[in-house]
């Protein structure tokens, strides 16, 4: 039962590790996760970061990034003049699998992992008095959430599950440019959850498209 494994691990010394740093930036599209439902639409962002990234040649590694992110979502309203959006801006820190295939100066690659954050920043932008909703004429009053759109942001730290699919290409060696799409689901609570407050779950939910640059350095 040994052998396969002792057969491996000799194969695999030759392989030279990498090591990796670089950049990133591009456009996020976030909603949150309401119990009970908000009617509301994605709203558009901003991320910029950086990124560290150690892998072997086995095409597997791991990736470290530190980035600025904003998230949030925007209330939907048919039919009428009224907007609504809430900025919520994060700092990021994802840990992930990196796992990359293909070629010597084309590769595809799948990130994977947990993810921590913390809010630095929120921006509201109304067109109308937020906190009273109601008494404006325009305002659908019928079967809908207003409390997310006043309410103060309890829980500034965040956690939850990233995942990218992308791909990258080499030049000279040394340098590589990436394109990536990136999935963020988040596990924690920017409100209050208990039973008597108001939502059980207001988790966010992102989609980031970024262009990277990486040198290697190793």
């Amino acid at each position: 039962m040994l052998l396969p494994w002792v057969s491996l691990l000799n194969g695999q010394t030759h392989y030279e590790s990498h090591v990796h740093v670089g950049g990133h930036a591009g456009v996020t599209m976030s909603e949150m996760s309401f119990s009970p439902s908000v009617k509301q639409k994605f709203t558009q962002g901003l991320t910029m970061g950086v990124a560290v990234r150690y892998a072997e040649e086995r095409h597997v590694g791991l990736i470290a990034e530190l980035n600025l992110a904003q998230r949030g979502w925007a209330e939907k309203f048919e039919e009428s003049p009224l907007n609504y959006s809430r900025t919520l801006t994060y700092i990021d820190l994802p840990v992930m699998t990196h796992i990359f295939f293909g070629g010597r100066n084309f590769k595809g690659f799948v990130n994977l992992g947990p993810q921590i954050s913390y809010m630095v920043g929120s921006s509201i932008s109304s067109n109308f008095d937020y906190a009273n909703p109601k008494s404006d004429p325009d305002f659908p009053t019928t079967f809908r959430m207003t409390e997310q759109m006043s309410m103060p942001v309890k829980n500034k730290f965040d956690y939850g599950i990233t995942a990218g699919l992308g791909c990258e290409g080499i030049i000279r060696r040394r340098h590589s440019v990436m394109l990536e799409a990136r999935f963020y689901y988040g596990l924690g609570n920017i409100y209050s959850s208990t039973k008597k407050d108001t939502f059980s779950a207001s988790r966010n939910i992102s989609l980031a498209i970024t262009l990277g640059y990486m040198f290697r350095i190793k």
